[in-house]
């Protein structure tokens, strides 16, 4: 962005820009891929009592929701990069296989479209990768 805004919400961000780094000169060079090392992915147990089984032990598993989340993100052009990246995480740590995330996002190419699934397709790769195993 350049000094001098060419619309109020330039303007806005700059001044946002601005103030955060006045409260904290670290936030400077903040990076959404830095944030997301702090929140770990949570064991599959947790996710079943915090996404349903403790209020509706018949409802969608933390799996199945994951993939509808992931799903979602997708639809939305997969423009939030950490929430795609931490979903497709804890999907895999709920027993999602890699299969049925390719599948997820490829669904999506028919409403979404096709640059929105390769995206998400993209963003769900690095983590895939970064897992390691063979598992699909």
């Amino acid at each position: 962005m350049s000094d001098t805004p060419k619309n109020p919400f330039e303007a806005m961000m700059l001044q946002a820009q601005e103030m955060a780094k006045a409260l904290n000169p670290a936030l400077e060079s903040f990076s959404p891929k830095g944030f997301e090392a702090l929140w770990p992915t949570m064991p599959k147990e947790v996710m079943e009592m915090m996404f349903g089984n403790a209020v509706n032990k018949d409802g969608l598993d933390a799996k199945t929701r994951l993939l509808l989340t992931l799903a979602g993100l997708t639809m939305q052009g997969a423009q939030a990069d950490t929430a795609v990246r931490q979903t497709v995480r804890h999907a895999l740590e709920a027993g999602a296989k890699k299969q049925e995330i390719v599948e997820t996002i490829g669904q999506m190419s028919v409403f979404a479209g096709i640059p929105a699934m390769t995206r998400a397709m993209d963003l769900a790769r690095d983590v895939m990768d970064a897992k390691g195993d063979d598992e699909t």
